[in-house]
């Protein structure tokens, strides 16, 4: 790496809404096609919008004493620190669909007894010093944008809880053309970081549909996937090095680009979603921005066609760098929601590729695609449906919130399998979702997609929408836990992408075993002896 680097900044990342996914200038209104389906297919009164003011939330009083609060001015600088109830309420949780109930509730809400804005790896570094020594729980917060309870203000055995916000820690300090490698610093978001890389010719190429508010630490932490996870890898691939602030000091993970000096150590903070420690700075494999792109959209008669056609594609070696494929049912909603346009409206399953890079690959590479799914049964509807798909990839999570306001129960889980488990998985878990809520009475729509590939497996997306009942925490709770029940009965991992958090920590025992929880712990106990990092998630 260089020492030359002069560090650079991005623009500023502007703040999510505190009820809300994303900013208030992307807030959409249902298009009417759907607003008919809910009211037909599920019962739901769209005419009547349920939003309740910020000024009537009402929050768990502060906690943290005089002493703490001055203490913790004095390492991060009294401008850093908020314990505002307008800077707590917006730290209050992530953007899960209970999350935004909970927003939306009267009752009182739990949030951190202040917010930290350190401005470097010392101050988080003397911020965890000090909490680890007064015993105060500490919540790392980046985009803000779990959707498993990751973030939530868990005060555990603790009588006070802080947030430590990086948003202040978003700059490119280094960067090694030659090698390919960046370091940026983990607040970054992803725009972010893609305008520090794109200045320079390069791009991350990691877009999962939190891009654009969720932070490379964050990406780091809970072992994200993007939509271009066919070419790219996952963002676990991309990492080359790590730094971590931790209670006890700093741990600097990753020296080469291949190692045998023990177990690699990158491996135990990725997916450890702060309870190890905070990552304050991520090195991480860039590639030069694609030279062009080639979109294709592929009709499949129905989904089991549809999967076997993407597994031929990861079984040899031929993926393209976007790869996914919707159910009937999510097939139908994209039709509703006019993503899909151009030719006539397409039967069955939609599949969307695009392909990156040269030229001469994306001539080469798109044509090989192209035989092997028409070899598999699809039917080539052309670009325009996956260019529909790509501008609007980013958006689902703002019809989510336009759902909730109208009365609507809209969430989503995810899973992963084998590809002979797959059917039965997909099965298993709409199956669950459909009788449990029919048996409540609210009868949902499931919708379901792959959107990553393995050469083994495959990733499940499911998408619920339904009804509210008068007491709708409760009514997806109860859901979820069929939901994630029969995941773990039919071989399915509890996660894909969205890690562990509060939400999944009753599976996780079934699936790392109660010795690979003792491993977790006995590395927790090590590095953070005292447990105030994140309490209640992943470790418990």
């Amino acid at each position: 790496m260089s020492s030359q680097f002069v560090p650079q900044y991005p623009d500023q990342a502007p703040p999510m809404a505190w009820d809300a996914w994303g900013t208030e200038d992307r807030r959409t209104d249902l298009p009417a096609p759907v607003r008919d389906l809910l009211e037909q297919a599920l019962g739901i009164d769209t005419t009547r919008e349920r939003d309740l003011p910020e000024a009537e939330v009402r929050l768990t009083a502060g906690r943290l004493r005089a002493e703490h609060l001055e203490g913790l001015a004095r390492v991060v600088g009294a401008d850093h620190l908020a314990g505002d109830d307008r800077t707590r309420l917006r730290h209050a949780g992530g953007k899960s669909t209970l999350d935004l109930l909970r927003r939306r509730s009267r009752d009182e809400q739990d949030a951190p007894d202040a917010v930290l804005f350190p401005g470097s790896h010392d101050e988080v570094l003397a911020v965890l010093a000090y909490c680890s020594a007064e015993a105060i729980a500490v919540v790392p917060f980046g985009g803000g944008t779990s959707v498993v309870g990751g973030v939530d203000p868990v005060r555990g055995p603790f009588e006070a809880v802080v947030a430590v916000d990086l948003r202040r820690l978003t700059a490119l300090t280094d960067l090694d053309p030659v090698s390919g490698l960046a370091t940026l610093q983990a607040g970054a978001t992803g725009p972010q970081a893609e305008q520090l890389l794109a200045a320079h010719g390069f791009s991350l190429g990691h877009f999962p549909q939190s891009y654009r508010h969720a932070t490379l630490g964050g990406f780091a932490v809970t072992r994200s996937a993007g939509q271009a996870s066919a070419g790219y890898g996952r963002f676990e691939d991309m990492v080359d090095h790590l730094v971590v602030a931790t209670p006890r000091g700093t741990v600097r993970a990753g020296r080469a680009p291949a190692s045998a000096a023990g177990p690699d150590l990158r491996r135990m903070f990725l997916g450890s979603e702060g309870t190890l420690g905070i990552v304050t700075a991520v090195g991480v494999r860039i590639r030069p921005v694609p030279a062009t792109t080639e979109f294709r959209a592929w009709s499949f008669p129905d989904f089991a066609t549809g999967a076997a056609a993407l597994r031929v594609l990861a079984q040899t070696d031929a993926l393209p760098t976007v790869l996914r494929l919707s159910d009937e049912t999510e097939t139908g909603m994209n039709l509703a929601l006019h993503e899909n346009i151009g030719g006539d409206a397409p039967g069955g399953c939609l599949a969307v590729t695009t392909v990156e890079g040269g030229e001469a690959h994306v001539r080469a590479r798109a044509a090989e695609v192209a035989a092997l799914l028409a070899s598999s049964g699809g039917t080539d509807l052309g670009a325009a449906p996956a260019r529909a798909w790509q501008h609007g990839r980013f958006d689902a999570p703002h019809l989510r919130d336009a759902l909730l306001r109208v009365g609507a129960l809209a969430e989503t889980l995810e899973t992963a399998t084998t590809w002979s488990r797959l059917p039965a998985l997909r099965s298993a878990v709409t199956d669950a979702l459909v009788s449990d809520l029919t048996a409540q009475g609210t009868p949902p729509l499931v919708m379901c997609h792959i959107s990553h590939t393995y050469p083994t497996g495959a990733s499940l997306y499911f998408t619920v929408v339904c009804a509210q009942s008068e007491d709708p925490i409760a009514q997806w709770s109860q859901a979820k836990r069929a939901a994630g029940d029969a995941i773990v009965t039919a071989g399915g991992t509890i996660t894909h992408h969205h890690a562990i958090g509060r939400d999944h920590l009753p599976w996780l025992d079934a699936e790392v075993g109660g010795l690979g929880l003792d491993l977790l712990g006995a590395v927790k106990h090590a590095i953070d002896p005292r447990g105030i990092l994140n309490p209640g998630k992943l470790i418990g």
